[in-house]
């Protein structure tokens, strides 16, 4: 009887185990790599559209801030990144965005997201992710 249970047990952490080892990441959630360049692509075309955002970018380096927002959303998402670059304080003070402006932004982050075929529950874990971020960056 014993041996039984020991077999029973042993055969549930395995099997607990090999559940945890295959629980998937936001980051895989979002498509992985190619998901998460996707919803940056999309964001700067629709940044690029946006007589409202656009000014805040106008002279930004589209290149670089591509990289760093692929980079920063890899590591918020729990993907195999780790984003060192400057704090979003650091990034946005100055810029004195409103709230219009950020929520109107967090739409064209939806919308990136819809686009890139991302399920809208998804979506919402990594905007859950993201709003904490929202102190250091409005009203700079």
């Amino acid at each position: 009887m014993l041996k039984k249970c020991f077999s029973y047990c042993a055969a549930l952490l395995l099997l607990t185990a090999c559940a945890a080892s295959t629980e998937r990441t936001l980051y895989n959630k979002l498509g992985g790599e190619p998901g998460v360049e996707k919803i940056v692509t999309n964001l700067v075309q629709n940044i690029g559209h946006d007589e409202q955002i656009f000014h805040y970018f106008a002279v930004a380096n589209v290149t670089r801030f591509k990289e760093h927002l692929a980079w920063h959303l890899c590591d918020i998402s729990d993907g195999p990144c780790t984003y060192t670059g400057d704090t979003m304080q650091l990034i946005h003070d100055g810029m004195a965005i409103n709230e219009r402006d950020f929520n109107h932004m967090v739409d064209l982050l939806i919308e990136a997201m819809y686009e890139a075929d991302v399920p809208h529950h998804i979506q919402n874990q990594l905007l859950a992710r993201l709003a904490p971020m929202r102190k250091d960056i409005i009203y700079r």
